[in-house]
């Protein structure tokens, strides 16, 4: 990518909107190249991740699925499929808001489109087999008016639309919110999760700092899981790990970016959760300096 990548998190947006113009032909080839090259997550997921072109079937298929039906001529979409494991849909939102990442670099509008595609034309297309789930797509093109996505941006650097992040980030312990003299060279690392879009924008993660550790939690929202009554009505991945994925993505590009080595692991601390629905998804083991 040419852009720094918290210049990238901060342009991108929910693009609904797209010119009827084809995607040139040199950002065809560079985005596939990046999905192409980026197959593996975080924990290890068996991934893949492809720029199939839209038809109109594929634009049909889409509406009446909630807000989806609102996407307006999308040149394209970005399809992925992952075999079934632990902390595989983390894996998906990783890579997949990476790649979205670079179709921003590259001056292209996307929408996450999260769900259950498994069925759909979308996994037809990418030869998906039987153990393979899509449980997400992003639909792809150029932006079709620059102001009404410059208004939005504006919106968002306010804060009108982002949980302060009292509510998103705390210190060894929930409803500690972390000081400033705490977060330290991570401020901005923070605050690029708190850019990450999310189902229905509940921006369900927390981060619990301890030592020289970020420990990320789920704040589950009532109905969203997999299993849930909603979740079995209509079909949909449990797209709140998802969001999960993405904010891990943002976390770790930006502090690689901003010189904060470390890692993702599996280390649960001794945490007290006082809210419930809580559950812990990951910890960034930060590099001795």
């Amino acid at each position: 990518m040419i852009k720094p990548v918290t210049e990238l998190i901060r342009q991108r947006f929910s693009c609904r909107r797209h010119p009827d113009k084809a995607i040139e032909l040199e950002a065809q080839t560079r985005l596939k190249a990046f999905l192409s090259e980026h197959q593996t997550g975080p924990f290890g997921s068996k991934l893949r991740f492809e720029l199939i072109a839209a038809t109109e079937q594929d634009r049909q298929s889409l509406k009446g699925v909630g807000t989806y039906g609102v996407i307006r001529n999308a040149q394209g979409f970005i399809v992925g499929a992952v075999t079934p494991g632990d902390k595989n849909l983390e894996d998906f939102g990783y890579l997949m808001e990476w790649g979205i990442l670079c179709a921003t670099d590259l001056g292209l509008g996307t929408c996450w489109l999260g769900g259950s595609f498994t069925k759909s034309g979308f996994a037809k297309k990418i030869g998906a087999t039987a153990e393979e789930i899509v449980p997400a797509v992003a639909s792809i093109g150029y932006i079709a008016d620059q102001s009404k996505a410059d208004a939005l941006l504006r919106r968002r650097a306010d804060g009108a639309l982002r949980l302060p992040a009292e509510q998103m980030f705390f210190e060894e312990q929930f409803g500690n919110p972390i000081s400033s003299d705490k977060i330290g060279a991570y401020a901005t690392v923070l605050d690029m999760v708190r850019w990450g879009p999310s189902a229905s924008n509940k921006q369900p993660w927390r981060l619990v700092h301890m030592d020289d550790a970020w420990h990320l939690y789920l704040q589950r929202t009532p109905g969203y899981a997999k299993d849930s009554l909603l979740g079995k009505l209509i079909g949909v991945a449990d797209v709140q790990r998802l969001d999960m994925g993405i904010a891990m993505c943002h976390f770790e590009l930006s502090a690689i970016e901003l010189g904060l080595a470390g890692k993702w692991q599996i280390n649960e601390p001794d945490v007290e959760k006082t809210e419930k629905h809580i559950e812990y998804v990951a910890s960034w083991k930060a590099a001795k300096q």
